[in-house]
């Protein structure tokens, strides 16, 4: 383990991480691990493993709430509150850009063609980062048996994410009643090292104060606009109406963007007609694309539900002010779930029953994360859908990325730059 960062340090890194967070919750999870647990060591793997765990059993985008509680970690409060700002803001104004520009002039041609040079870079990532998570993660043929039934489950038999990954928590509890030691490894002379270098970082603990506290500012900070937006222009308005939608949905939302976009999907373009299907085809690519959580795709359709109804305002205000309010209620709850609980999930640690219940999440997890991979890779390598329609430039370049980041450990700003350079040059030939 290295020495704690400072605030400063750990400041530029989240800084960056806004901008360099592509892939969805796979790639960025990846990001992490590589950066966090194997480069800069400021957080040890099993210590990162339990978080990841905790993260996957709430509502809403597991990566952010993932860098809230790392951030919570190394500063505390500030930290998360730093961490979890940062991992959104460079995804929030670069959407709202491309949002602008969207309705604005159409297609750009330039703008597509990078984009289309990064997706098979994100591809790799995603794939090299279940590698690196699953050598790391999976310790016995218990775990890898358990991480092929839940990709078998989601992959095959369209099982609800929640349902797998709740179902591996309940499988570990059961085993560790039943006196199964697979999912309770004994812990390593690095895991005490790093409890020795966590518990200086710190204390833990949770008070009914502190959680009273924590309960009061985030939910008063989650209402406070939607209360403003709905006393301004009525309940009945386009902004109080996304606002109350996506309160709801962040609530409810288990498993992230995959889970939440076929219903988000059909209630803002069947019911409240806020954009058309194609609209939303396009503002998925857009957030598949760009660094940031694939949730951010919320943004973009409260984007065009602004722009499209936007009452006594100019379109370009209502679409900005419905872009601002779809984020603000999607992202703040994770800061309540991850300050309120974190404390209690660290106290914790040392319980066997809990350490059962979150390994077999954990090996779950990398079942979920391969079926990401696979779909978003299939989507990238062939986009119509048949064998026949395989893109061979995303084929090379994926794989190019693969090799660099896998094997050779090229720095992964570089590639990704590359990528997008490539994917402008292609588009020139």
């Amino acid at each position: 383990m290295a020495a704690p960062p400072t605030f400063r340090e750990a400041l530029r890194f989240w800084l960056k991480l806004g901008f360099i967070s592509f892939g969805g919750p796979a790639g960025q999870i990846a990001i992490m691990q590589m950066e966090l647990v194997e480069r800069k060591k400021w957080i040890g793997q099993e210590r990162f493993l339990h978080a990841l765990n905790f993260c996957m059993l709430l509502p809403g985008p597991e990566a952010q709430q993932l860098a809230v509680y790392c951030g919570w970690l190394l500063h505390r409060t500030w930290g998360g509150i730093v961490a979890g700002v940062l991992f959104v803001l460079p995804s929030a104004v670069i959407l709202w850009v491309l949002s602008y520009v969207y309705v604005a002039y159409g297609a750009v041609p330039w703008i597509a063609a990078i984009f289309y040079g990064l997706k098979p870079a994100v591809m790799a990532i995603v794939f090299a980062a279940v590698l690196r998570l699953g050598r790391k993660a999976l310790k016995n043929g218990v775990m890898w048996g358990i991480a092929a039934v839940a990709f078998g489950l989601i992959f095959f038999l369209k099982v609800p994410f929640p349902v797998i990954v709740f179902g591996a928590a309940a499988l570990g509890f059961a085993g560790e009643k039943l006196g199964w030691s697979a999912l309770t490894p004994t812990r390593s002379d690095e895991g005490l090292a790093e409890e020795i270098k966590t518990n200086a970082l710190g204390s833990t603990r949770s008070t009914w104060v502190y959680s009273a506290k924590v309960v009061a500012v985030c939910v008063g900070l989650w209402a406070a606009p939607l209360v403003a937006v709905g006393l301004w222009q009525g309940w009945t308005g386009t902004l109080a109406q996304e606002g109350l939608f996506f309160s709801k949905a962040a609530m409810v939302t288990f498993g992230g963007a995959y889970a939440v976009l076929p219903y988000v999907a059909q209630q803002a373009v069947e019911t409240h007609a806020w954009l058309a299907a194609p609209q939303m085809l396009d503002g998925l690519a857009f957030a598949e694309t760009t660094p940031g959580p694939l949730i951010m795709v919320l943004q973009f359709v409260g984007f065009m539900g602004g722009w499209n109804h936007p009452g006594a305002l100019s379109p370009l205000v209502a679409a900005t002010l419905g872009a601002m309010i779809t984020t603000w209620v999607t992202f703040v709850p994770c800061f309540l779930w991850i300050f309120l609980g974190a404390p209690h999930i660290e106290q914790l640690r040392g319980q066997r029953l809990l350490t059962a219940a979150l390994s077999a999440v954990t090996a779950s997890v990398v079942g979920v994360i391969l079926n990401l991979a696979v779909w978003f890779g299939w989507h990238v390598l062939v986009p119509a859908g048949t064998w026949a329609s395989v893109d061979w430039f995303a084929l090379a370049v994926g794989a190019a990325a693969f090799v660099a980041l896998h094997r050779f450990k090229v720095n992964l700003i570089v590639v990704i730059a590359a990528s997008g350079v490539l994917g402008l040059a292609w588009s020139w030939v």
